[in-house]
């Protein structure tokens, strides 16, 4: 039978198997009034799942059109998912993705991470450098009111960082950044649907920022104060903006190298893969901003205390993702 007699006349079917999948995906609350019953897709899902995979093994065995077999094959897993899925308790849920699916996905796109993090990372160094032989450098990155204003926040004498916050502005600044961590995280994810070049803006833009901030502060002699607040969240917020700019890679390569895809197809390809990546990278900038409001700005913690703590973030963020998940496929 040729390919297009073969789609004709099972197209219908296809059709009625994609839209029995997105009713059983959809929250209770979101399922349309004109959407078949559940009952009866629960009643007719086997079987059809049983030609799905049918129709699954022709397509192969008559060597179909790729697209074909792509489409078929994704329903066919589409349907193991919902045909034999186990409800899991949420806690073992959340510990089997820290544990295994996040690093896991971590490693499996390797390639991506390490150039996200070598697009943030180079240019801070480089600035930091290059502000260190020329201070007056970060005036082509920084407006002066906002260099004056970095300088205040850490400048010993001001006693900014050292100041004790009731808990209710503890809570404040926490809602604060996680709003500012997340907004950075999720703008260099989303720059990777343009080929990729708003993720490497907003990686080179931040690592700039982030180099210059560095290197001017510890110029200006307010190593300590500010050494001692970034070390204790820097582990996970810049991890986690690495993390969510490989993300905005794996977007832009799609969109760049389809393959046998459409582009639309590659790109949602991509974002189905990373979406371990986003959840996990989420969880980082909200511990971040954790740290960062109830940690770092604290006073009581002698400062070899703190570099202590900042260190040991660091060490496990490496031996997490280096050791976790290696049983994932």
């Amino acid at each position: 039978m040729r390919q297009e007699a073969f789609e004709s006349r099972h197209a219908e079917s296809w059709a009625t198997f994609e839209r029995w999948i997105a009713v059983l995906s959809a929250p209770r609350g979101r399922r349309g009034p004109d959407d078949d019953p559940v009952a009866t897709i629960s009643k007719n899902f086997p079987a059809m799942y049983r030609k799905i995979c049918h129709h699954l093994a022709l397509a192969r065995t008559r060597r179909y059109s790729i697209g074909l077999q792509q489409r078929l094959n994704q329903l066919a897993l589409d349907g193991h998912q919902h045909l034999y899925r186990t409800r899991t308790p949420f806690f073992t849920a959340i510990g089997n993705f820290l544990v295994r699916e996040f690093p896991g996905a971590f490693r499996k796109q390797w390639r991506f991470m390490l150039a996200s993090t070598l697009m943030f990372y180079l240019p801070a160094v480089g600035m930091a450098l290059a502000v260190v032989a020329q201070p007056e450098i970060i005036y082509s990155l920084l407006d002066p009111v906002d260099v004056s204003q970095m300088e205040e926040m850490y400048d010993p004498a001001n006693d900014v960082l050292g100041r004790e916050r009731d808990s209710g502005s503890d809570i404040q600044m926490f809602g604060f950044y996680i709003y500012n961590n997340i907004s950075i995280g999720f703008r260099t994810f989303a720059g990777g649907l343009l080929f990729g070049l708003g993720s490497l803006f907003f990686l080179i833009f931040n690592g700039l920022f982030f180099g210059a901030i560095t290197a001017h502060l510890t110029v200006a002699g307010f190593t300590e104060t500010f050494s001692s607040f970034v070390i204790g969240h820097s582990s996970f917020e810049l991890t986690a903006i690495t993390i969510f700019g490989g993300v905005g890679l794996m977007l832009g390569y799609g969109a760049l190298a389809p393959g046998r895809k459409s582009r639309w197809q590659a790109i949602r390809s991509r974002a189905r893969d990373g979406l371990p990546l986003i959840y996990g990278g989420t969880l980082m900038l909200v511990a971040a901003a954790f740290v960062e409001a109830f940690w770092s700005s604290t006073a009581w913690p002698p400062l070899s205390f703190k570099y202590a703590v900042g260190s040991f973030f660091w060490v496990l963020h490496i031996f997490y993702f280096w050791l976790m998940g290696r049983n994932e496929p």
